[in-house]
């Protein structure tokens, strides 16, 4: 347990942080899925909506340093080319 009142202040403001981070990876997880589970259905319209609203919470996560950049970066690339595949 901090006993300096700097130390204090870091802590709770880790702990603030690391609640934010959580919940940001957990809806980009969760909007990854859903993404992935209309790809399996091939159901266009929907994955076309869903592949923008993906890209564009990763890449933001990517640039604010929740997730690395280059890891988001590589997502989106992975995402968008599944995404495209069962319209060629």
């Amino acid at each position: 347990m901090a006993n300096i009142k700097s130390s204090e202040k870091k802590n709770r403001q880790r702990i603030k942080r690391e609640a934010r981070n959580a919940s940001q990876k957990s809806a980009m997880r969760t909007a990854v899925k859903k993404l992935r589970s209309a790809i399996a259905a091939k159901d266009s319209k929907q994955t076309d909506g869903l592949l923008k609203e993906a890209t564009k919470l990763i890449t933001r996560l990517g640039g604010k340093g929740v997730i690395k950049p280059r890891t988001a970066s590589r997502e989106v690339s992975r995402l968008t080319v599944a995404a495209k595949k069962p319209k060629a």
